[in-house]
């Protein structure tokens, strides 16, 4: 596409944008409704003022060389030295409406930032974990995040300094328009020049920005890993750090040219534009002198000409830039409103049933076929699975065979592309989205490790049920947490993690902590997805000890590798490839000797090699 034919396209999509314009402001009113009306209020005082201060140059000027060829005295020098006073108290005011916007501004910024930056963490919030298998779904939160988050309020900005130094140039047309109409049509046509250059590369930059999105996110991925204390073991023991480095730098060498490059073009289109600006400032100069030396004009009036001429021609410029920079802010305000505009598939009906399901639960998936977003591969295909009430329920199966996703199916994270889930007889898809989550509990896989204190890493397990002290300690205790967390420096107030300077706890000891705050919701249906990984095997016995006491009345479901924990199962499902293969107790599946039953006895043979690789530890009796 030849640059004619492409900017066309580009104008065309930008006339398409500007409803975004409206959509921007009315975010700006929302948010800080009172320091936006001081704001214009001061906008339009700014606006006048430099047509009093030309004015007044003006005046000052002709009475300042009346009172020189006069004698002086008193009543001559007087009217000057009331100009000069005028003058300082205009200059004053500006300084003062300056100063004042400066307050205004940063109270409407931080306003409008805080609702922005909460529109787009709701809306992260809301949306189905779906959107998260999507890459196209992370540059949108990118777009949104880093580059649109601050535009309503860059917008506001620059449409402000467009109305502002629209009364100062309509005012200095005004008083260019007594010398003629030659003046102000040589001041338009000396910046038609400047438009051209602003609105070129604001389109430029704004398709720039758009094609290296991926490219931004990948120098933001290279920077998270060299600089995380997740990645820093790997990093230093594969050597690593200088890899990734130099990966970054790539990226950003690519990035960096690119965006010298269009600076520079830019930089040699602006000074072209700004030369013919400069050219027309002369030719209108030379004219008013010829016309002063003729006797036609005053000097004053070539005073008021030259700074009437250029204040318009800098707020030509300054207006030409703020309508370069409406433009790039309207660009980029799609991707807020795109991002904002996404809507979750998961939610509740529309019309609830008048009665839920009482516990205890049944749980039941019914023919269940799933394939996560952009996969053809299914993770479950045909899947029949019961969780009966008030029994523990056990997933062993090697990692890919769909374990994990049968319980974000039951969280309802995702629907089942065909088939059922059902809670005692009824579809999940016809019960209130919110009511069935508040009836289960998870720990899973991947627990978060929460920086703030160990109480309340704990109590964001339930935070609507206001948990007290004593039930978060029972939460604790429950899930073998208790005696770690009293270890620590001032046990349950004791903030976790190095974020901010906290105490850090093993594996393990953060696994517990997940379990106990899944056991704080007393929720009827608990799944622990690999709830021992991370605990050793003294730990494992301690916690699988009270389990089943703990999980009494309620449906439970544990996905493992460890044969050990599923032992405690009521029934235990064999997976592989989406499908159950084989059921039944921990003795009837060793008994059927299939794949459960071969897979017991090498996790058991591996278990005593390690054992009898281990050195013999002797006692030494230190008594005499």
């Amino acid at each position: 596409m030849n640059p004619q034919a492409s900017s066309i396209v580009h104008l065309r999509a930008l006339r398409a944008q500007w409803p975004y314009l409206p959509r921007a402001l009315k975010l700006v009113w929302t948010a800080a409704r009172g320091w936006t009306i001081a704001w214009a209020a001061l906008l339009v005082m700014q606006g006048a003022l430099p047509v009093a201060t030309v004015y007044l140059t003006k005046t000052l000027v002709d009475s300042l060389v009346e009172a020189l060829t006069a004698s002086p005295t008193w009543e001559t020098v007087r009217p000057t030295l009331l100009l000069v006073g005028l003058m300082a108290v205009v200059l004053l005011l500006s300084e003062l409406m300056r100063s004042q916007t400066t307050w205004v501004r940063t109270a409407q910024a931080e306003l409008v930032q805080d609702h922005i930056s909460d529109l787009i963490q709701r809306q992260a919030a809301a949306l189905d974990l779906a959107f998260y298998e999507s890459p196209d779904y992370y540059d949108q939160l990118h777009r949104a995040r880093v580059d649109a988050r601050m535009r309503p309020l860059a917008l506001l900005e620059n449409v402000g300094g467009l109305v502002q130094n629209s009364i100062t140039l309509v005012a200095m047309i005004g008083v260019l328009l007594p010398y003629g109409l030659g003046p102000p049509l040589l001041l338009l046509l000396g910046t038609l020049p400047a438009l051209w250059v602003a609105i070129r590369y604001t389109l430029r930059f704004h398709r720039w920005r758009l094609r290296n999105t991926k490219a931004v996110r990948r120098t933001r991925y290279y920077e998270w890993l060299l600089t995380r204390r997740e990645s820093a073991a790997e990093l230093r023991l594969f050597d690593l750090g200088d890899h990734f480095r130099e990966a970054f730098q790539r990226v950003r060498l690519g990035l960096r040219t690119e965006r010298i490059a269009l600076a520079r073009d830019q930089a040699l289109a602006e000074l072209i534009a700004g030369g013919l600006g400069l050219l027309a400032l002369a030719a209108g100069m030379a004219w008013m002198i010829w016309r002063a030396v003729q006797g036609a004009v005053t000097l004053g009036d070539v005073a008021l000409f030259y700074q009437a001429f250029s204040q318009g021609q800098r707020m030509m410029r300054t207006l030409l830039n703020n309508i370069g920079e409406v433009v790039r802010n309207v660009l980029f305000l799609e991707n807020l409103f795109e991002f904002l505009a996404l809507r979750p598939q998961i939610s509740s009906p529309t019309s609830l049933p008048s009665l839920q399901p009482q516990p205890p639960f049944e749980v039941r998936l019914q023919n269940v076929r799933f394939c996560y977003p952009d996969s053809a591969r299914p993770a479950l295909d045909g899947l029949d699975l019961v969780l009966p009430p008030g029994q523990i329920v056990a997933l062993v199966g090697k990692n890919g065979a769909g374990k994990s996703t049968i319980a974000k199916l039951i969280c309802r994270f995702y629907d089942p592309s065909v088939g059922r889930v059902l809670l005692n007889g009824r579809d999940i898809r016809d019960l209130p989205l919110d009511w069935l989550r508040r009836q289960i509990t998870v720990l899973f896989q991947e627990s978060v490790h929460y920086h703030t204190t160990a109480a309340r890493n704990i109590a964001l397990g339930d935070l609507a049920a206001e948990p007290t002290q004593t039930a978060i300690e029972a939460a604790a205790r429950a899930a073998g947490a208790d005696e770690s967390i009293r270890r620590l420096p001032r046990e349950y107030e004791t903030v976790l993690g190095k974020w901010f300077g906290g105490a850090e706890l093993s594996g393990g000891e953060w696994q517990r902590l997940a379990l106990a705050r899944a056991f704080l919701r007393r929720a009827s249906i608990i799944i622990l997805d690999e709830p021992t990984s991370a605990m050793d095997s003294w730990a494992e016995a301690d916690w699988l000890a009270r389990f089943r006491r703990l999980v009494a009345g309620r449906t439970a479901l544990i996905i493992t590798h460890r044969f050990t924990t599923a032992m405690v199962a009521d029934i235990i499902h064999v997976m592989d490839q989406g499908r159950i293969i084989e059921s039944g107790t921990h003795q009837t599946l060793l008994k059927f000797n299939g794949r459960y039953a071969e897979s017991w006895r090498n996790q058991r043979s591996d278990g005593q090699r390690k054992n009898q690789s281990r050195p013999e530890t002797k006692t030494v009796n230190s008594e005499p």
